[in-house]
């Protein structure tokens, strides 16, 4: 009935055994949608740890003191925080946000 790629074990439940792959829909179309999303949320998630990753590149570069990596990086994640906020994975006000907190770190860089 099942096999050993339906199931995963998650880190911080030692003793749970999740179940994958599982779609709980009654007709055709249901079905469909359900594997939409489960594709579109994937690639979203995808997206959205690049962002929280360019994030990280700022504040490690500005950390390490290098003002001119600092506004390199900065230039680079504006680009993705504004191209994600276009594909409305987040919202306009938190890209405007992030950037504005980045660019106040950079900015106080000696």
């Amino acid at each position: 009935m099942y096999n050993s790629n339906d199931f995963v074990m998650i880190a911080g439940f030692p003793n749970s055994i999740f179940r994958l792959n599982l779609i709980m829909a009654n007709t055709v179309q249901a079905r469909k949608r359900a594997n939409q999303a489960a594709k579109l949320n994937a690639h979203n998630s995808a997206i959205r740890s690049a962002m929280r990753t360019a994030i990280k590149k700022v504040r490690a570069a500005v950390e390490a003191g290098d003002k001119q990596a600092a506004q390199a990086v900065y230039i680079q994640t504006t680009s993705i925080l504004d191209k994600v906020a276009n594909k409305k994975i987040i919202h306009v006000n938190k890209a405007s946000r992030n950037k504005s907190r980045l660019a106040a770190l950079v900015k106080s860089m000696p």
